[in-house]
């Protein structure tokens, strides 16, 4: 049996079984044998890496890097050994450097980076430019361990911004530097079950389809929850699907018993955002029926659609925002994440209000870290169990990638035009007009679609084009694997199946983000012949 064949029997025996992205990995191999016998490249639109990074702030942060071994060597300069950054003065050795290099890449940038901290934000030049200088150097333990103060600050600025359509709010938040949004996830779950604010067994909610993890996490034996669906089935009157969700499904959340809900904002893998009713909707059910409702919302793909609001600008109170730098800017690599916590919340409101024996466990798992442990806030505690707290000493993302997370978060602020945004805008929504100009399909204007992903439905096009008949024989003589294993066969095209991210089992999902633009032409081209294909078995079939 050739190593082909053996390949395509392994895939129809995991298929269902384990997570899409590790259904991936086999696909890939598929469509690596099948392209060395084929003329056609790989062509892998299952991952969500986008293939474009943003420049201008990466030239600043490596020139201010060569300013801040400068300022190490002129305090301690032996071979290949330097000391450590001094603060008294280096604003203006900084003010120096700039006149001095002013060809240097991203230096206006820096500049400008500089001046808001130092006019906008009303920092100490020599405090600022000393944090960002000892962070890039990254020669100590982050210090707050949460994140660094200066950089903090500009961050939120970044997060209220993008994610709160820049309206202020009562208080402000607190910033936990984390290591890309899935860490913060991993990060809430444990300390939520650490604290006794969930416990195993308690009813949870997820907005499907969801993002893989947050299905599987919920079932792994140290949490266990319960969990109920609030899907994301809306239909328009010809059937489409708009990946938004009814009132019907919204209500369950009455349920006082379902402690907190997991959602990821715009959708993955539909990559849809959730409209203003539906929000006020929620807003409406958190105020009248629950409002002990516990918010976790993942807005990684916000800054892709116009006037993105997240939750956490309608209901600071009862949601955690994660957010990761990686998608907008191209920078997975760097594994740059935010969990943001309103100063006034209901997670700490929930601590305060547990029976005498959760607060003495968690007085014993804090106790080393503080003389009145009761007190700490959620958001501290999660940075405390992220370290298992006797390492909380240790806590905290490096500071190189917290300074160059200040530096993303300002060339966004500095882009006062949205220069950037709109170009990453039109990368995608070029694209999907692409793949969709290849299935031959018009493709329909929505004001939510972030346009990073697009989720396609084979029964729904099976059954708007034809009929239910032949809808009805897709199901009887194949299945949704049949769609992708021809695809890695024949063209070396990997996709992801929808239905591992509770999705409908018919269909699919392709990333818009990472491959060039003519990839999506020729995916959607491919795509449809082999739906033709189909089509033609049905007719054929019909007159044997």
């Amino acid at each position: 049996m050739s190593n082909f064949s053996i390949q395509r029997e392994e895939i129809e025996r995991v298929y269902g079984k384990i997570s899409p992205f590790e259904l991936k990995d086999k696909l890939i191999s598929l469509a690596e044998e099948s392209k060395k016998s084929g003329t056609h490249s790989l062509l892998d639109a299952g991952r969500g890496n986008p293939n474009w990074i943003a420049a201008t702030p990466r030239e600043a942060f490596f020139t201010f890097g060569h300013f801040a071994i400068e300022e190490s060597r002129r305090v301690w300069a032996d071979g290949d050994l330097a000391g450590m950054p001094k603060k008294d003065g280096i604003a203006s050795r900084f003010l120096e450097f700039v006149k001095n290099n002013g060809n240097a890449p991203g230096i206006e940038l820096l500049r400008k980076i500089i001046n808001y901290g130092v006019t906008v934000k009303g920092f100490k030049a020599d405090d600022w430019i000393y944090e960002l200088a000892d962070g890039i150097i990254g020669d100590n333990y982050p210090q707050p361990d949460r994140m660094l103060k200066h950089v903090e600050s500009v961050v939120q600025d970044y997060l209220i911004q993008e994610l709160c359509y820049n309206e202020p709010l009562e208080g402000k938040f607190n910033i936990f530097a984390v290591e890309g949004a899935t860490a913060g996830m991993c990060y809430i779950f444990d300390s939520l079950i650490a604290n006794n604010i969930l416990s195993k067994g308690d009813k949870i909610a997820l907005m499907a389809p969801i993002f893989t993890p947050y299905l599987e996490i919920p079932h792994l034996p140290r949490y266990n929850f319960e969990v109920v669906k609030i899907l994301a089935d809306e239909t328009k009157s010809d059937g489409t699907r708009t990946w938004q969700y009814p009132a019907e499904e919204i209500e369950k959340l009455c349920d006082p018993t379902i402690k907190a809900i997991f959602i990821v904002n715009p959708s993955n893998p539909a990559s849809v955002a959730m409209k203003p009713e539906t929000v006020n909707h929620l807003k409406n059910i958190v105020e009248n029926c629950n409002p002990n409702l516990m918010i976790i919302s993942d807005d990684v793909y916000g800054t892709f659609v116009d006037s993105f609001r997240s939750l956490m600008a309608d209901l600071p109170y009862n949601t955690i925002g994660v957010y990761s730098y990686s998608k907008y800017f191209g920078v997975t690599g760097w594994r740059l994440g935010t969990i943001a916590l309103h100063e006034d919340n209901v997670f700490d409101k929930l601590l305060k209000e547990q029976d005498k024996d959760r607060k003495e466990r968690a007085r014993i798992r804090y106790s080393g870290i503080s003389t009145d442990p009761d007190n700490i806030p959620f958001i501290d505690r999660i940075v405390a169990d992220s370290r298992q707290v006797a390492l909380n000493h240790t806590a905290g993302l490096s500071t190189p990638q917290q300074v160059q997370m200040a530096f993303f978060s300002l060339f966004a602020i500095l882009d006062r035009e949205n220069n950037y945004k709109q170009l990453t805008k039109d990368i995608c929504r070029r694209r999907q007009r692409l793949l969709f100009d290849g299935l031959g399909l018009d493709l329909q204007a929505d004001p939510f679609d972030a346009a990073y992903y697009t989720q396609f439905d084979l029964l729904e096009w099976a059954s708007r084009n034809y009929n239910d008949e032949f809808v009805k024989y897709l199901q009887d003589n194949y299945k949704p694997l049949d769609v992708l294993l021809r695809l890695a066969e024949e063209s070396s095209i990997v996709l992801l199946s929808g239905s591992g991210f509770d999705g409908p089992e018919w269909s699919i999902r392709i990333s818009l983000a990472n491959l060039n633009d003519e990839s999506y032409s020729r995916i959607g081209q491919v795509l449809y012949r082999i739906l033709e294909d189909y089509v033609a078995e049905w007719k054929g079939s019909k007159t044997a």
